[in-house]
């Protein structure tokens, strides 16, 4: 097959992939206010849609970091290692997806990609700098969240001590409009880009644009599948976030997506990849804490983890057989 019909499907795979992260993640930013009555959810999901797709032009950063810091080198790699690594990423997702587990869709990426580089230019094509950057960020930053979830509640609480709690839930509903905004333009200006990268990795590695720079059309295409794939809406992640793990109200659901936004977009003008779906999780575990330790359904937090381990191993063999796959019938 031509290279640059190979191109090609990279793009496609690329552009499902945001599509699929985009309605597998939808629950990061509209579940605790979906779960709050806070906003109806066919508004909700439009709300998100939009503001996804402007977080995604937002800026370029984390997606130099994705197309320069997992390989050594563009030229290391060719068009069958990157639809690999996009077929096993978009493969995990689509499990979680299905048995309603919310599961890192920035993990499953960084996993297909090393799992094809490893098996399609060997160990030595692998950054091992840049991946430790990356895996660093993806597991310090749920963990942040956890902690930042729990102290902003509790200045939250301490703060508004003396209102009464009707009267408070009523004012933060209409505060989960703008938490719920924040958070739907941050998880783009993060989770969009990383499409973005991938697909900038391979117009590199095929000789299309002589440095990584992240081409107009590019964002706009990945904006654009972010945004589509958004609109669908993931219900049954959604359930699961919005209710599963704590049962949530108005204002804790502002504390969690206004920690959630704020650790996000920190993460996304630092230039490095999060999870936004371990983020938030973490955010609503702080917040369920700084009530009681009890609150929160560890069991199901558990489960959660399992899913998040699982990820990047998953990934990573999916997207290693898939090399073998696509060598036997393209002779590579």
């Amino acid at each position: 097959m031509p290279d640059l019909t190979l191109l090609y499907v990279v793009v496609f795979f690329a552009l499902a992939f945001d599509y699929i992260n985009g309605f597998h993640d939808t629950a990061n930013a509209i579940a605790t206010s979906v779960s709050t009555r806070a906003l109806e959810p066919q508004y909700a999901v439009v709300l998100a849609a939009i503001l996804n797709f402007a977080g995604a032009l937002y800026s370029t950063g984390v997606a130099k970091t994705i197309g320069g810091d997992l390989v050594k080198s563009a030229s290391m790699v060719n068009q069958q290692v990157i639809i690999s690594a996009l077929f096993g990423a978009i493969v995990w997702n689509l499990i979680t997806w299905w048995f309603g587990i919310p599961s890192s869709s920035s993990h499953a990426l960084v996993g297909g990609v090393l799992g094809a580089v490893t098996v399609g230019a060997g160990f030595e094509a692998i950054n091992v700098f840049g991946v430790e950057k990356i895996i660093l960020s993806l597991v310090v930053s749920p963990l942040l969240a956890m902690a930042g979830g729990y102290v902003i509640m509790i200045a939250m609480m301490w703060i508004f001590r003396r209102y009464e709690p009707g009267k408070l839930n009523t004012g933060f509903k209409k505060m989960q409009l703008l938490s719920a905004s924040m958070m739907s333009f941050s998880h783009g200006s993060n989770d969009a880009q990383k499409a973005m990268g991938i697909i900038t990795l391979a117009l590199l590695s095929s000789g299309q644009i002589p440095t990584l720079e992240v081409p107009l059309w590019v964002k706009f295409s990945c904006a654009t599948a972010m945004a589509c794939g958004t609109a669908v809406g993931g219900w049954k992640i959604i359930k699961t976030m919005g209710g599963k793990i704590f049962k949530l109200e108005p204002i804790t659901g502002f504390a969690a997506d206004l920690n959630s936004s704020l650790v996000i977009f920190a993460a996304t003008n630092l230039h490095l990849p999060v999870s936004t779906t371990h983020v938030v999780s973490g955010s609503i575990m702080g917040v369920g804490s700084s009530k009681r330790l009890t609150a929160v359904r560890w069991g199901v937090a558990q489960q959660m983890l399992f899913a998040w381990v699982l990820t990047i191993p998953f990934s990573a063999i999916t997207s290693g057989l898939m090399y073998k796959f696509l060598s036997l019938f393209m002779h590579i």
